[in-house]
């Protein structure tokens, strides 16, 4: 089969399943990885015989895809801030919103600061704010130790310096250090809001690390705003990634646990999905 048929049969076999464009992305992320060619290659290669165990992979990939498997848990990466990032079912992808998030930290100019990163996956946050500030001290803590192993690994990966610390940031008492900025994108999506995920999400990514009750779906920003109060430095800045429809009980909450100077941020889609704050 030469790259121009496979390109041809991946398609057909994708449609119906995603939209076009979504399924051209694929193919283009798939010979990225697998043949190491850009979309320009593809088309200078497009008769070049495409070797059967790259047939094989390509087929087994269509299979997955109609089951609905997230491409980056296929090549096993995927890219934030610029940055690859290795990922797998320990770690939620990086979404752009997220990106948005790591741009406001960065309108903070100092340079020597401490950095926690709570909840950190993939190390995506942490490793992202270490790149683009070397002089900050930068930890990254999370409950999960595969996940932390991923995140250590995506570290090394871009040659960057980030502690990593393993707990549970609900039955924690204490921090190691002080810190000027803390972040955190904990779990936050609602049971009556799963209704509104894709298959992709809903049945590969970790449920630990999206979802909460109903009955105290604030419960994570609520343990590290008490953590926060005792851990932040004067003038220390807390930022979150939030749920859309809960910014208001956000913002009341921020206010009941002390903190000022609350601001409230929408998304590139228009959404409330940050916050930051000061004691």
């Amino acid at each position: 089969m030469t790259l121009a048929e496979l390109k041809n049969y991946f398609e057909t076999e994708l449609t119906g399943f995603y939209p076009s464009e979504e399924v051209q992305s694929f193919f283009n992320i798939l010979t990225q990885a697998w043949l190491g060619y850009s979309r320009m290659d593809i088309s200078l290669n497009a008769s070049e015989v495409i070797p059967s165990e790259i047939n094989i992979k390509f087929k087994n990939t269509i299979e997955r895809l109609k089951r609905s498997e997230p491409i980056q848990y296929i090549v096993g990466s995927t890219e934030f801030y610029g940055l690859p990032f290795v990922v797998n079912q320990d770690t939620l992808i990086p979404r752009p919103e997220t990106e948005e998030l790591v741009e406001w930290i960065l309108e903070d100019k100092r340079n020597k600061v401490k950095i926690l990163d709570i909840g950190t996956g993939s190390g995506c946050i942490a490793i992202a704010l270490a790149g683009m500030n070397p002089e900050a001290e930068v930890t990254a803590l999370d409950i999960s130790e595969k996940a932390l192993d991923i995140a250590r690994k995506n570290a090394d990966l871009n040659e960057v310096e980030v502690s990593f610390l393993q707990t549970d940031i609900l039955t924690v008492t204490t921090l190691p250090d002080h810190y000027d900025i803390i972040v955190s994108n904990p779990p936050y999506v609602r049971e009556q809001e799963k209704k509104l995920m894709h298959d992709n999400v809903l049945l590969y990514e970790p449920d630990s690390a999206l979802y909460v009750s109903e009955d105290d779906p604030l419960k994570f920003y609520r343990a590290i705003c008490k953590l926060a109060s005792h851990h932040l430095k004067p003038e220390g800045v807390l930022f979150f990634e939030i749920n859309e429809y809960l910014s208001k009980e956000m913002v009341s909450l921020l206010d009941e646990e002390g903190f000022h100077n609350i601001d409230v941020r929408r998304d590139f889609r228009g959404k409330d999905r940050f916050v930051n704050c000061t004691l």
